[in-house]
């Protein structure tokens, strides 16, 4: 799950331990690494644009006023995760006193750092792209109707890659429990898919 760096970059341990003796460019540097990743993983959750833009700004935020308490008993990368997921949650519990609440987002802004399930670039053909819009169009409307904790391990199963063990560390349950969620997901998303699949 640690982003791999290059053989001329630090690891994060030794970012870490540079922002930790005050070293502010050393974070930078984490930020760069991992942003895209707690982008897409945020807005598994929020499912908009700006809200999320919010929440990963006070993702990397709670992560730089919490990491001199770091101490390195889990993977830089699931702490940052974690805290990801819980400020996620947090803006979601708020926007929900929203008179308007969550729209998620349509068309090329949806999960801008990487599009669910969908490669739109893999056909140059007009039509097929519509298509394919559509359908990822369809797939945000399915994510939207599962619990914050299904969308999760969705993003971070199917977007992230991460494994059940992994995923347990950041939502702090069982592998079971992942796979469980993960089940369950699945088969609701494939049921909606395919009821608009069938009326096409």
């Amino acid at each position: 799950m640690t982003a791999s760096p290059t053989p001329a970059e630090p690891s994060d341990q030794e970012l870490v331990r540079r922002t930790q003796a005050g070293d502010p460019g050393a974070f930078d540097q984490l930020v760069l690494r991992y942003e895209s990743r707690m982008r897409v993983t945020i807005y598994g959750v929020l499912l908009n644009h700006e809200d999320t833009e919010d929440a990963l700004v006070e993702t990397f935020f709670k992560a730089y006023r919490n990491l001199a308490s770091f101490q390195g008993k889990s993977e830089f990368s699931t702490w940052l995760y974690r805290i990801a997921k819980n400020t996620a949650l947090n803006a979601l519990r708020k926007l929900r006193r929203r008179p308007q609440g969550v729209v998620p987002l349509e068309g090329e802004e949806a999960f801008n750092e990487g599009h669910l399930f969908i490669d739109e670039s893999l056909s140059s053909d007009t039509r097929r792209q519509l298509e394919n819009k559509e359908l990822q169009n369809k797939l945000n409307e399915c994510l939207a109707l599962l619990s914050e904790d299904h969308r999760t391990v969705v993003t971070l199963f199917d977007i992230q890659e991460l494994s059940h063990a992994e995923i347990a560390k950041i939502m702090g349950c069982s592998e079971g429990t992942v796979r469980s969620r993960l089940f369950y997901a699945h088969k609701q998303l494939q049921s909606q898919l395919q009821r608009y699949l069938r009326s096409q």
